[in-house]
């Protein structure tokens, strides 16, 4: 059975219970309304956003007037006496810290009436937009908002983030701004613009904390070392999780032109990618419809020869049963330029999740990666013909299967007659490192049968070996103790 490569449409954006906005308010009005700490966190805000701050106050707090004196960046006027609604009008945004939902109301009907925006501190049910939580690596600048479900749980993403962002970014987003005009004024085509931006973000990431010079924008501009038309990169997109994949794959999906994905790459992998960017699906599933891979390496080489910078998405590790040797030959043979960013194969994935060393000391000396259907354009699915049983039996070895679902039966079969012990613990896991994978763990005598009841449709790996034991164990009696509990319960 095959089937052709097919453009797939991305599901629109999920739905939003606020809309991140930007106000640029440099040189605006803005009107606050109180004189309490709160208020004053707030004039700072807009005052650090280049507003010019006129404060409403009978008694304004010493935090106020203190801020007045030497304010971070516009003006801060504070003119002590309560608000008016006439003072709305003309203003850009209004701010008010309210004594009560009847003030709150009457504010807001004020900015309202004035065709202004109006955030009441603490009562967002007057609110037409929020402040949230804010990364300041000006001129980039992060807001996180939780809609007021959770203002501490905001702050503490913030935390996470200011720990991840150097503060070095904000000098290159400086030099990012006024950068601009001379690469705009260059008229580069589209690729070359972007081509430019992708080599100032990696020497951004490189070398955050050092100061861009006017050398840096000479070198950056410098025409690029003579490539090929296109290029193709082969990426492993792990076991499913998003969060296991590694830096180089994000950033190759936030630069490629077209994407050529598998069935077994997990959908929110692809939310990584550049939205402008062509998602094609030439799934390749054991047992099923499968583009042929005479087609996908047609595909990949003709998009490359066209210009387009072309992902190869795998589920897993490219290099661990994925074919990457006939794509990088086909591009090879082409003169296409390719590379591969590795990624986390499913074994590991699932040996994390379940806490087990494949490597158990004194208990596995290596691990073996097998396939459980035979490869080769006229494959019929069968069991690989020239598998090593000896070695699937020896207890000092952990073996993996990927791939196993139609052949473990006879799999099973071969290796307990080559030795291995039918009570040799084992684990199947479906969809491993998701959030909807599935466990099974027994011997693997049991295996095959407890497979096929559980009826999986999604990808799965199986683990067979003494380092398994403990995990084994620890499961069947936890299972032995919830049949005991259910069965006294119906007594």
């Amino acid at each position: 059975m095959s089937r052709t490569p097919a453009e797939i449409r991305m599901t629109r954006i999920g739905a939003l219970s606020r809309l991140p906005a930007f106000f640029a308010l440099e040189h605006k009005r803005a009107v606050v309304a109180g004189g309490s700490p709160a208020a004053t966190w707030k004039a700072e805000l807009l005052s650090a956003a280049g507003a010019r701050v006129e404060v409403f106050a009978a008694a304004p707090g010493e935090e106020m007037l203190a801020l007045a004196a030497a304010p971070p960046r516009g003006a801060v006027i504070v003119h002590e006496r309560a608000w008016d609604a006439g003072d709305c009008n003309g203003a850009a945004i209004a701010v008010a810290d309210c004594a009560d939902d009847n003030e709150a109301a009457a504010f807001a009907a004020a900015a309202r009436a004035a065709g202004v925006p109006v955030n009441v501190i603490d009562r967002p049910a007057f609110c037409d937009f929020s402040f949230g939580a804010i990364v300041n690596r000006s001129p980039l600048v992060i807001g996180i908002s939780t809609d007021g479900a959770s203002p501490v749980f905001g702050q503490a993403i913030r935390a996470k983030i200011e720990a991840l962002i150097p503060k070095g970014f904000a000098r290159w987003a400086e030099a990012a701004r006024a950068w601009r005009p001379r690469v705009q004024a260059l008229s580069l085509p589209f690729r070359g613009r972007r081509n430019f931006w992708e080599r100032f973000t990696e020497r951004a990431v490189e070398a955050p904390d050092a100061v861009p010079t006017a050398a840096d924008l000479d070198e950056l501009l410098a025409p690029a070392p003579a490539q090929h038309a296109g290029s193709v990169v082969l990426v492993g997109a792990g076991p499913g999780d998003p969060e296991l994949l590694t830096l180089r794959a994000v950033r190759a999906l936030q630069s490629a032109d077209v994407i050529l994905f598998d069935d077994l790459v997990a959908p929110d992998i692809l939310d990584f990618a550049r939205r402008e960017a062509k998602k094609m699906l030439v799934g390749k599933t054991g047992h099923a419809p499968s583009c042929k891979q005479d087609d996908i390496n047609a595909l990949m080489i003709a998009l490359a020869k066209a210009g387009r910078r072309v992902m190869r998405l795998k589920g897993g590790d490219p290099m661990i049963f994925g074919r990457a040797d006939e794509e990088i030959a086909a591009c090879r043979a082409a003169g296409i330029a390719v590379e591969v960013v590795p990624g986390i194969t499913t074994a590991q994935g699932a040996a994390s999740r379940l806490l087990v060393s494949l490597t158990r000391r004194g208990q596995a000396r290596r691990v073996q990666y097998l396939t459980g259907h035979a490869a080769g354009n006229g494959r019929d699915g069968k069991l690989p013909a020239d598998i090593d049983w000896a070695s699937v039996a020896d207890p000092a070895v952990t073996t993996v299967v990927y791939m196993p679902t139609k052949t473990l039966p006879e799999l099973v079969a071969k290796a307990v007659q080559s030795g291995l012990d039918p009570a040799t613990p084992a684990v199947a896991v479906e969809r491993a490192t998701r959030a909807d994978e599935r466990v099974i763990a027994t011997t693997i005598a049991e295996l095959p049968a407890r497979l096929a009841a559980e009826a999986p449709s999604g990808p799965v790996v199986v683990m067979i070996g003494r380092a398994l034991a403990q995990y084994v164990e620890t499961v069947t009696r936890q299972n032995d103790a919830a049949a005991a509990v259910s069965a006294a319960r119906r007594l």
